[in-house]
Parts: structure tokens; sequence; C-alpha cells
């Protein structure tokens, strides 16, 4: 067994301690011969050096060249060089001038005194600063690979993109400081730079991958629900599209239909260029109403409307949305009243049936054709509400549903009715307003008009006729009063019977 000058060196300077070997964690002595071939360090008195197993160690750099103190030969032959930096020092004879081929080539410096490496060797074994490279340390980078892997799979699918990566710069952070603390506090050099490249490419990939499929997932959103929603609801979706669903399912929806009245006697009177015209600039801004109170148009039908509230995105306020939609189309409509007249257009006026409930909403059609709609017995009901406004001289007409979605609206009331195709009756409503900007005398109006609708629900004609004559007499006459005028004189020539529930049947849609 032959020392290094290094080793020897120091080994004389603890005044020539026993010496041995530690093979798989046993101590030997320098005569014992081994059973086990790992050899893991070199006892030197109370020291362990951490080697390999061709006896070499990992050179404990304090820094840059220069870290010890350098003395000049020429200072030491001519006796003046300070004593106090040699007395009881270990000194190490050695080059240092280029041209004498002992500089070396280390990870602190290109050209480095190879007598400074001797130096830092025996500093680190007195110091016990020699880093130990486990024999461990390919299985434990395997488990590092591994959990960095497991961990940024489970967790990186679930978080945003900006998220992933502020994660994988914390996941190399923490690389690095675990490595920091073991190679300070523990002198164990584990592998650094595999898991950091693993981390940056896997973080990188995900990123990609996660880029491209965002996009295609916003692009798919975009194109399939671009005609049906305004475009902030577009990017909110696009945000999440994994939340949006095509599929055929049942939620809770408001419906709203919207028609232009005597739109048939309107379209005979123009050619087709302007009835064309008429339309766009009809659409268009009704459309754009919808939009703002988060409406997704379902179909426009000729003049008509389709547009329901609470699908593609779940919207908690979609009654009092669709509503204030609806108030909000029929402004849009008298808005335009001024431009068409400078073209010679007729006034538009239009009817609007709004109800809440189960629907079932999702892509439907055939293989050839298919759109993003609603469909059941709400649909069909709010469709036959919108019709109703012509019988009942209102613009808007909501089911009793919808009112109790929106309780802070003022509502009057209108009829109890059984519309075509349905056996149960439903009690509809016009809404006025929100109840704290409603005028006093809208307000007194409306509770006279309760106490009439009361006493005609309880077949006193008499009185219930002098309360609606009344109300056309001293307040605004609407149609509602005249209607009810016009049904006491029918049921005083034909008794509707004592088991009558005040439930009026339409024949018409």
């Amino acid at each position: 067994i032959y020392g290094s000058l290094a080793f020897e060196l120091t080994r004389i300077a603890m005044d020539s301690p026993d010496y041995g070997f530690v093979f798989d964690g046993q101590f030997l002595s320098a005569d014992e011969a081994p059973s086990a071939q790992a050899l893991e360090a070199v006892a030197l008195g109370d020291h362990e050096i951490p080697v390999d197993g061709e006896m070499a160690v990992m050179v404990p750099y304090r820094g840059r060249q220069g870290s010890f103190p350098y003395v000049s030969a020429t200072d030491v032959i001519h006796q003046t060089a300070d004593a106090s930096v040699l007395r009881d020092a270990i000194v190490l004879v050695g080059t240092s001038a280029p041209g004498l081929l002992d500089l070396r080539n280390t990870p602190v410096g290109s050209a480095f005194a190879g007598v400074e490496v001797h130096a830092n060797i025996i500093s680190g074994i007195l110091e016990d600063r020699v880093k130990y490279h486990p024999s461990y340390a390919t299985g434990l980078t395997a488990v590092m690979l591994f959990f960095i892997a497991v961990m940024m799979a489970w967790v990186f699918p679930r978080v945003s993109a900006a998220t992933a990566a502020l994660m994988g710069l914390a996941f190399l952070g923490a690389i690095a400081i675990i490595a920091l603390l073991l190679w300070s506090r523990f002198n164990v050099v584990v592998p650094l730079g595999l898991p950091l490249a693993f981390t940056l490419i896997l973080l990188l990939l995900h990123l990609l991958y996660g880029y491209f499929v965002e996009s295609r997932g916003k692009r798919e959103v975009t194109r399939l629900f671009g005609q049906y929603v305004p475009p902030e609801l577009v990017d909110e979706m696009a945000q999440n599209p994994e939340d949006i669903s095509m599929e055929g399912e049942t939620r809770e929806l408001t419906v709203l239909f919207s028609d232009v009245r005597g739109f048939t006697t309107i379209s005979e009177g123009l050619d087709s260029r302007e009835l064309s015209q008429l339309m766009n600039e009809f659409l268009t801004p009704l459309t754009r109403v919808i939009h703002e109170h988060r409406g997704t148009i379902d179909k426009y039908m000729g003049d008509a409307i389709m547009s329901f509230w609470g699908a593609p995105l779940d919207d908690p306020d979609h009654a009092r949305n669709a509503l204030l939609a609806a108030m909000d189309m029929l402004q849009a409509v008298r808005a335009l009243d001024d431009s068409f007249a400078a073209r010679g257009w007729p006034s538009l006026k239009i009817g609007v049936g709004l109800n809440t409930g189960p629907m079932s909403v999702g892509n439907m059609g055939s293989e050839f054709r298919v759109a993003y709609t609603v469909m059941g017995d709400a649909v069909n009901l709010g469709s036959r509400l919108e019709g109703q406004t012509k019988n009942y001289g209102v613009e808007i007409i909501v089911s009793e549903s919808t009112r109790a979605a929106v309780p802070e609206f003022a509502y009057r009331e209108l009829d109890r009715i059984r519309v075509k195709g349905k056996q149960e009756p439903v009690t509809i409503y016009e809404p006025l307003g929100e109840k704290d900007v409603l005028p006093a005398e809208i307000k007194k109006d409306l509770a006279r008009y309760r106490q009439a609708l009361r006493l005609f629900r309880s077949q006193a004609w008499d009185q219930a006729e002098a309360e609606f004559f009344g109300l056309q007499q001293s307040g605004q006459p609407l149609p509602i009063y005249r209607l009810y005028q016009e049904r006491i004189a029918h049921y005083r020539a034909n008794p509707p019977g004592d088991d009558w529930d005040g439930v009026y049947t339409h024949t018409s849609k």
C-alpha cells in the first residue's frame, strides 16, 4: 500500500496514527483482507476519508488559487521569508510558474497550481471536509427522477400553465437546495445535473403540450360556441374547456322567445333587399342586448329569436339576466324608430315570452347536422307565453317560475291559463320593473288591480266590473282591464259554475 503525497504528509503531521479501510461500513486494518469489495473510506486516526473504488478522493477546494499562503522559494533560500507563515505549518514545495508544467485544469480554475491541489486535500482531511459520493448515488438519482416524474404528472395537469411554470421553478429550486444542504452539511455529493435537466425538460414539454392542447381547445370552443354566445363568454369557456360539455344534460335554465307583431303585413310592403336590410338592423341590436346579458342565441326563426340563459356556462342569475335582457330588448326596438321612419320603414313592436325550468341542453340533431339547443316542456311553455302577449296586450309575459326566481321585480298577474298542448294551468305575469324604483301611482293601481282580480275569481261580477272600470278611468287604460270587462260580460251570460277554478283555457298558440 502506497500513500499519496497528500495522505502521507497528513499522516506524518498527525504523528503517524494507524490507518485502515472501511468496506461496506466495516472497519478493517491495513493487514486484514476484506470480505467485500465495496470500499467506502480510508480511516486515518480519528478521521475517515471517503474514497471511491480506485482510492481517489473528491478534492475539497477551498476556493480559487491562492486560498493558501504562497511563499517564494527564493525568499526561503535567502532567509527573508515571513517565519510566522511557516511556523507550525504543513509546507508543500512545488512549482507555480507556467513554464514548469505543473498547472492543472480544475473546477475552480483552468490553470491551477498542482501543489495547491495537494494542500486542499490535506486541509480537507484534517477538517473532515472531503466530500462523499455514495455508492447508492445511482439509486438515489433514480428515486429522485421517479419522484419528480410522479409529482409533475399528478400536479401539472391540474393547474394552469402559469402555476405549472412556477411550480416547475419551485421543483428546480428545491432540488438545488437539497443538493446544497447535503453538500454543505453532510459532505454528500448527489448528482444535480440529471435531476435538474430532467425536471426542466419535463416542464418544457408540459408547457409546450399544454400550450398546443389549450390552444386547440380554445379554437374548438370558439368554433363551437362563437355563433351562439358573446365573445366574453367564449373567453371564459376557453379558460376551462374541460368544464364545457356538448353532451345532452338536464339543467334549470331560462328560455326567451321574441317575435315581431304583424310581420307578415310588414314584409308584404317591402322588397326582398329592403326586408333583408330591415331584419339585419333589427336583429343586430337585439342580439347585442342578449349577449350583453350573458345569453346564448339558440336560433333565428325569420323575425323571431330564441335564446336561453344558464348554458353552456353555468349562471346562477340566469332568470334575472334573461328578464333584464327582455326589458332592454324593448328599448332597443324603440331606439330604431327614428332611423326606420327616415327610410320609410314601419315601426316594429315585439312580444317576449320567458320561462324558467328544467330543460335538456346540448348538441342535438342528425348525423348530418347538429346544433347546440334546448328542448323540453319548459321550452314549449316559453314559446306559448310569447304568443299570449298579443291576447293580453302586453310586451312581456313571464311564467310563475321566472317570477319566483326574480323576486326583486314587481309584476302584474295577468291570468291563470291553460296553454295549448298542456293540461296543467300556469299563472302568467307582466314584469313592471324593480320594486325599489316603481312609481307610487303604479303601486297604487297594482294594489287596486289585485283586488279586482280577487273579486273576479270569486264571481263577484258587479264589484269586479266596477273596479276594472275605475282602473280604466282613473289610470292608464290598459288592454288587460278591457279584457276582464269582456270576460265579466261573457260569464254573466254564461256562468262558469261553482267549481270554476278561475283558469282560462286558450285554444291557440
